[in-house]
């Protein structure tokens, strides 16, 4: 599968998430609200690794032009570690866990708006199917070596 296909249907995925979340937020039992944050947490942070250990590393190399877009792209992927650590330790009850859910999605589609519209075409362009086929491949490999742990991938450290 291509790199890139293979990102924005994570990003398909994920907003698929966010949106049961926003609909189900008022009804949704504690642990119901728990279980679906805790799907969001696994899925981005699979896809954080993915991005920061194989595609962002070759987009850089090979399209130097998104130097600027990756390098902001860990700052967002920095933040964003730091609220799914805290999103998944928080009881649901919790009064700030909607609020601190919500901006957590709300950093997440940013991202993604960023990544899709503004960087993967060049990325794309650049890079040529054949080469995006094999990130595709390497990333689909990587994904069951992703850390369970938000604190774990590299953008948390920076």
């Amino acid at each position: 599968m291509d790199g890139i296909v293979l990102l924005k249907d994570d990003h398909k995925l994920v907003e698929r998430l966010f949106k049961e979340f926003e609909k189900t937020k008022d009804t949704a039992t504690p642990a119901a609200k728990k279980k679906l944050v805790d799907s969001i947490c696994t899925e981005l942070v699979t896809h954080a690794y993915i991005e920061e250990t194989i595609f962002y590393p070759a987009a850089r190399e090979q399209v130097p032009e998104t130097e600027e877009h990756v390098l902001e792209s860990v700052e967002e992927h920095h933040v964003v570690a730091w609220l799914l650590s805290e999103v998944r330790n928080l009881d649901p009850s919790d009064e700030t866990f909607d609020a601190k859910t919500t901006v957590l999605i709300e950093n997440v589609r940013h991202h993604v708006e960023e990544e899709e519209k503004e960087w993967f075409p060049k990325v794309r362009k650049a890079l040529g199917r054949n080469r995006l086929v094999e990130l595709g491949e390497e990333m689909t490999a990587a994904k069951p070596k992703a850390p369970s742990d938000p604190l774990a991938l590299q953008s948390a450290k920076s």
